[in-house]
């Protein structure tokens, strides 16, 4: 009998990828925040600054130190927001500003999420003596208040420059995301597809970092814009305190030097007015925004919206 001729099979359409999932469910998690008026309001928000920083060089009339122009001149057409003390452009100097704000805030506030999620799921997972000697130092994070322990690492590192402010933003932010994240930990440590992970043998940081991790994504998330948020707001007062770089233009420090020149009692209010509501509006908006990622979570926040 002759051999038996076998046909190859046709390949199979290959399964959906998990990059493709990934996108997926990222394109679900940016409809849901989207669907959130608040939300909406905060990504429009956070979307003009971010623009407003990456255009600064074509949107400023002028370069933020050109201190050519005269001293505490009121608005004009010239300067829309008058100049300073030093006779710089008010306007040049809030729009270059924001990019100091916006790279603390996401630079520190990931760093600090980052933190969050490797010692908040490990002390949530694991046991042992580790387990107490990482609950002393979150605790002791957590009761000793934030700003006077930035301001003497300040303090001590001063003259580091942006690298340092990120440093003490990270070191003083990242004990309340751990102990979130953590709480949230232990609850999925005891779900099914957990115990099935441990007994088919998997590694504990295998465990946690490819069965827990992925149910934590908006938790994350939300850590991340609280983190970002508060780092914003902590560059700001550390500038303005002087602790931060001096040399660098940025909205905390636009404060400085107008509190040092006495804006107030020269009728330049503007120079203060103007980087505060642009402190307070960035803030607001990622605090907007982080009203929608609560409803990647929570479904009762997805109600009024219909998904």
């Amino acid at each position: 009998m002759p051999d038996r001729v076998v046909v190859p099979k046709p390949p199979s359409r290959p399964s959906r990828t998990k990059l493709g999932r990934a996108f997926q469910v990222l394109g679900r998690g940016v409809a849901t925040v989207w669907a959130n008026p608040k939300a909406r309001v905060g990504l429009v928000l956070l979307g003009l600054f971010i623009l407003m920083a990456i255009f600064a060089p074509v949107l400023a009339p002028y370069s933020p130190h050109d201190d050519s122009f005269g001293r505490n001149e009121p608005g004009s057409a010239a300067h829309w927001l008058g100049t300073t003390g030093n006779g710089e452009d008010v306007l040049s100097q809030v729009i270059y500003g924001s990019r100091i704000s916006l790279l603390v805030g996401f630079v520190a506030g990931g760093l600090s999420t980052v933190v969050a999620v490797v010692i908040g799921l490990s002390w949530g997972y694991l046991r042992g003596w580790g387990n107490d000697v990482v609950n002393f130092l979150v605790n002791l994070f957590l009761v000793v208040p934030g700003l006077p322990l930035m301001i003497i690492i300040a303090a001590y590192l001063q003259n580091g420059g942006l690298p340092m402010i990120i440093l003490v933003v990270v070191i003083t932010g990242w004990a309340w995301g751990a102990r979130v994240l953590r709480s949230q930990t232990q609850s999925l440590r005891s779900r099914d597809f957990v115990t099935a992970a441990v007994f088919s043998g998997e590694r504990p940081a295998r465990v946690v970092f490819r069965e827990i991790l992925p149910n934590m994504t908006s938790m994350i998330a939300g850590s991340f814009f609280g983190a970002a948020t508060s780092a914003i707001l902590a560059e700001s007062g550390l500038s303005f305190l002087g602790l931060g770089d001096m040399a660098t233009v940025s909205w905390g420090s636009m404060i400085f030097w107008a509190q040092n020149s006495m804006a107030i009692l020269t009728g330049q209010w503007v120079l203060l007015f103007a980087p505060g509501l642009c402190i307070a509006l960035l803030a607001t908006s990622m605090t907007l925004v982080n009203f929608g990622v609560d409803g990647l979570s929570n479904p009762r926040l997805r109600e009024g919206t219909g998904r």
